[in-house]
């Protein structure tokens, strides 16, 4: 679009939004160029600031009538470029649509707008006996509707589940500027789900401005255990026998020994700088059992070789070791000034060989590589860290990353568990499943998102690759 086209489109934006929340200024614009995935960059051309879903369906249907490409964003977290303007257009903020709407304690539910802060919906349920079972490591900075966008995970998924079990119903705004709602308020409504088809869609298929949540009962207690490991090898086979033996804590989280030492620097919790790994382990439910569950995750433990297995001993330093594990990822800029985070799953069988590869690849690719990951449920982070500002290290981290993802579908795993396909993993889609899959997902986000308008070029390979007549205006696909 041509310089006075956008600045006709802004205008029309000023109108309906007010001048305070439109930006089109070039240094505005630039806190929007790209989220947690920094190695690709593009700035918006426009980023406004809508407060309710009706404001949202009227930007939409103005960029319709404009023929200008449209996304949401919400707090940036994404690590797999999710939030990318990758042809420019209009980004659309969601961070001011941050009101909680509704927390129904008897039914079991709680209605929020997509801009809330993954936290706060836990800080307004504190007390009352509920929670908010999804709880990311980015929790206090992510919010809900990038959750639904990403289908995000967490530490307490291993027990609890992702995202997708705790989104109840969505209300929406359609890639024609239409507003819909799916779902309900109920755990399991009838027809077609799709709830479950939007949440994990990465804003390719509609925006959500308002989503329905389960929340989950308090367990009665909690027993929160630090197991320290001479080896990665031995503190992996601990995660594997922990699955035979049927025992599913809570959550089970891995730290090696790049991310202890960088956790003990900023929290000085008293981590053992000399293992090479430690699992935090976490059980919960009824008191009466929590004793002898956490007496058989110390034998598991200490049956791999465990140095130790340190208990909480109140819920301070319980909370404390939390909160060392949900700010890893800050800790990281200790180690390097830029590093870029991986996402693959691999089954759990399959960790001692696949960290033995990342190790391996970051040597021969001269990247440190540090790990924290959900151990429970096979889902890696590596974290390759690096200078953006050095191009050839750039250039070996993307080379390193591909590798790493290429040994996870090796392993029989995928390429992503939370953080979405974004524009970073697009390459791989075609390597992870097969032509007429690929073409059944682009059919879906042609009924959904005919155009093509909503956030363009991300999740699938190149539109039109798989073989399926794009929608255009004034014309239907051929479906």
């Amino acid at each position: 679009m041509t310089e006075a086209g956008l600045n006709q489109v802004a205008d029309q934006l000023r109108e309906l939004l007010g001048s305070d929340r439109v930006l089109t200024g070039e240094s505005d614009l630039l806190v929007y160029e790209c989220d947690g995935f920094v190695i690709e960059k593009n700035s918006p051309d426009i980023a406004v600031f809508p407060t309710s879903t009706r404001e949202v369906s009227e930007v939409v249907k103005l960029c319709n009538a404009s023929d200008i490409p449209f996304l949401p964003r919400g707090a940036g977290t994404s690590l797999a470029g999710g939030c990318l303007p990758v042809g420019g257009g209009v980004i659309i903020v969601l961070t001011r649509m941050n009101t909680i709407l509704d927390i129904n304690l008897r039914d079991g539910y709680a209605i929020v707008q997509p801009g809330v802060v993954n936290v706060r919906l836990t800080e307004a349920l504190k007390g009352s006996g509920y929670h908010y079972a999804p709880d990311p490591s980015s929790q206090g900075a992510c919010t809900i509707g990038g959750n639904v966008a990403t289908n995000s995970g967490g530490p307490h998924t291993l027990k609890y589940g992702v995202t997708v079990n705790h989104v109840l119903g969505v209300e929406v705004v359609m890639a024609d500027g239409q507003i819909a709602y799916f779902g309900g308020r109920a755990q399991d409504g009838p027809g077609l789900d799709l709830t479950g088809t939007v949440v994990g869609s990465e804003g390719t298929l509609v925006i959500a401005t308002e989503v329905c949540v389960r929340i989950t009962k308090d367990p009665q207690g909690y027993r929160t255990m630090l197991a320290v490991f001479d080896s990665v090898e031995d503190a992996t086979n601990a995660i594997s026998g922990f699955v035979a033996e049927g025992i599913i804590p809570a959550a089970m989280e891995m730290m090696d020994q790049g991310i202890i030492g960088a956790l003990e620097q900023a929290f000085e919790f008293g981590f053992p700088l000399d293992a090479d790994a430690v699992l935090l382990i976490e059980v919960d439910g009824l008191e009466a059992s929590l004793d002898e569950q956490r007496d058989e995750v110390t034998r598991l433990c200490k049956m791999h070789n465990a140095r130790e297995v340190r208990l909480a001993k109140d819920e301070a330093e319980r909370q404390k070791l939390w909160k060392c594990r949900k700010l890893a990822f800050g800790a990281i800029g200790r180690l390097s000034p830029s590093y870029c985070t991986q996402d693959g799953v691999v089954p759990r069988s399959k960790l001692p060989h696949i960290l033995a590869r990342i190790r391996e690849i970051g040597e021969q690719y001269d990247i440190q590589i540090v790990n924290v990951f959900h151990a429970g449920d096979g889902n890696l982070h590596p974290i390759l860290l690096f200078d953006e500002r050095k191009e050839a290290e750039v250039q070996r981290v993307l080379k390193a990353s591909g590798e790493i993802l290429d040994e996870c579908l090796a392993c029989g795993g995928s390429v992503t568990g939370e953080h979405g396909i974004g524009v970073e993993k697009i390459s791989f889609m075609n390597k992870m499943f097969q032509p007429s899959d690929l073409e059944a997902m682009e059919r879906l986000r042609i009924a959904f998102n005919p155009t093509n308008r909503l956030s363009p070029d991300k999740l699938l390979p190149t539109a039109g690759a798989c073989g399926v007549e794009q929608y255009h205006p004034g014309r239907r696909a051929a479906l």
